[in-house]
């Protein structure tokens, strides 16, 4: 593991208690509702607070230690951390934003690398501006290029869309999953929207109260019924990875194969073979106890009751075994108590719409 964290701090409202470790790649999203400890958290990782007790390790160097009494200032952590706000220098072009990002490491990246991340960002048209000329979402694509131009061993992100609107998180969602996909380093990302988490996370971290409630696979974390009070019942849903099998042009339809069968939804971007990361989410799911016939959706998936938790507004949650992965529908207690509903009841899952997300500039959703 490259990073290694134990904190102990004493907070007025909670007292801060975890432990964990990041993956040595990947984006790992630290959840949990306001108030949870979430800034706190990577605060002390960064060193811009020091913890009463614990410790932080990073590619195997101690950057904290109460009991050996190592507290690593900030600027000599090699962690480069973004903020809610892009913070660039207003009187600098971009490009001179960017390049003092490039200064502060020891070993500054060539040309060729630079030139990498302005791509892999989309800014070289913005390169000549100031950032008063800049849009939202574009100051903050500088400021992630401005970040990760200072060579850090580790990324962390608060809440780096908290401040956009809709369109300018769609913007800048792409980036952020190309990031993901190419960065050999382990990315620390606060979010307090699950379907942000869904789409980027590949690990996540679920805290209340200055504790540790789940952490693992992120479908794993958003499948735990007992978790819903934490995680959202109304965004609740399954988040995968499948594999593009074929395109039907004709029709804008793609098949796609995953650990359950396989899906037909709206095209999609890439080739035969290539990765798409999907999402079902409970409201989408309708469950039948005979295989529907002469119906317009066109994925019905075969799946076994695994668990529920019944909610007082009425509703169910109903956990799903569809071969390798769990599904999850939300119905009315009605409907349960109709269809004599019970763990371990073999049923047919129709699955009315899909989101895809990875790589798109919005969700899309098919039938």
């Amino acid at each position: 593991m490259s990073l290694s964290v134990q904190l102990n701090h004493q907070m007025k409202q909670f007292k801060l208690d975890l432990a964990f470790d990041l993956p040595t790649k990947g984006l790992t999203a630290l959840f949990g509702p306001s108030g949870a400890g979430k800034s706190l958290t990577i605060n002390a990782i960064a060193g811009l607070i020091t913890p009463q007790e614990g410790q932080v390790q990073l590619n195997g160097e101690t950057l904290f230690s109460s009991s050996a009494k190592i507290n690593r200032p900030t600027h000599k952590r090699n962690i480069a951390y973004m903020f809610q706000d892009s913070r660039l220098f207003p009187h600098l072009t971009i490009k001179k934003n960017l390049l003092f990002g490039a200064k502060r490491c020891q070993q500054p990246p060539g040309k060729q690398e630079i030139d990498h991340l302005i791509d892999l960002l989309d800014i070289g048209h913005l390169l000549d501006r100031h950032p008063g000329r800049l849009s939202g979402g574009e100051k903050q694509r500088v400021a992630l290029g401005r970040a990760l131009l200072s060579n850090p061993s580790l990324l962390l992100l608060d809440e780096p869309m908290a401040a956009l609107d809709q369109g300018r998180k769609h913007e800048i969602l792409p980036h952020l999953e190309r990031l993901r996909d190419e960065s050999n380093i382990p990315i620390l990302y606060i979010s307090h929207s699950i379907s942000e988490v869904a789409r980027l996370a590949d690990e996540m971290l679920l805290i209340s109260e200055g504790k540790l409630a789940a952490k693992g696979p992120v479908h794993n974390v958003m499948n735990r019924l007992d978790l819903f009070p934490l995680t959202g019942r109304f965004e609740a849903g399954t988040a995968f990875v499948a594999t593009i099998l074929s395109h039907d042009i004709d029709n804008g339809m793609s098949k796609v194969q995953f650990d359950g069968g396989t899906l037909w939804a709206s095209q999609l971007p890439g080739n035969p073979g290539d990765p798409v990361r999907l999402r079902i989410r409970a409201r989408d799911v309708l469950l039948a106890t005979e295989e529907p016939q002469a119906i317009s959706a066109n994925n019905i998936l075969p799946v076994i009751i695994t668990d529920y938790r019944e909610h007082p507004n009425h509703s169910v949650e109903v956990q799903l075994q569809c071969a390798g992965i769990k599904l999850l529908a939300r119905i009315t207690k009605k409907s349960w108590e109709r269809l004599e509903l019970k763990t371990g009841s073999a049923l047919y899952a129709i699955v009315k719409s899909i989101s895809m997300d990875r790589r798109l500039g919005q969700d899309r959703t098919s039938s």
